[in-house]
């Protein structure tokens, strides 16, 4: 996220990026997700409250992870919160729906990729503080799944090591 600068995906282009991230598997077709963007100084009045919620919640908290709080969501131009929207169903569990949301997520990021963009999913303590929950309207069962940050890459970042498939994939017989 700390390499991701302007230009961010504008309006339309966002708008094509969940075009394509909301094709993803949704059993019943419950849409058990919702979108919220910030941009511009939105990001920057978010990150002073989070500093301040921080602050809140733990008052002995080190100048160094306030600030941290401060400026997490000032570095890339768009944020997309993913909301997954659970709660009671009849017929669909609550982990397909959740799965929905992570699945919704990814094909975000690789929206964003093949359209030359680069992003982050961030979720880290914001994303479970009720309180904050409470600032971007989410009811009782509505749960933030990620914080996209989306831009234009300002360099190459290296391949992390992956693991190796052939050490987690085994056979199962009868």
């Amino acid at each position: 996220m700390l390499h991701l600068a302007e230009p961010g995906p504008d309006q339309a282009t966002l708008l094509r990026l969940l075009q394509s991230a909301v094709r993803v598997p949704d059993h019943g077709k419950r849409v058990p997700w919702r979108f919220l963007s910030i941009r511009g100084d939105a990001r920057h009045a978010l990150g002073e409250r989070l500093a301040a919620r921080h602050r809140e919640r733990d008052p002995d908290a080190g100048e160094a992870l306030i600030e941290k709080d401060r400026g997490r969501f000032s570095h890339a131009p768009l944020i997309v919160v993913v909301v997954a929207r659970l709660g009671p169903d009849p017929k669909i569990p609550e982990q397909e729906r959740l799965l929905s949301a992570g699945c919704v997520c990814f094909a975000l990021l690789q929206a964003a990729q093949a359209l030359g963009y680069r992003g982050c999913w961030l979720t880290g303590w914001a994303a479970y503080d009720p309180e904050i929950a409470r600032w971007f309207g989410l009811d009782a069962h509505e749960h933030i799944v990620g914080f996209i940050h989306l831009g234009t890459p300002t360099l190459a970042v290296p391949e992390r090591e992956r693991p190796d498939p052939r050490d987690l994939l085994s056979e199962w017989a009868p």
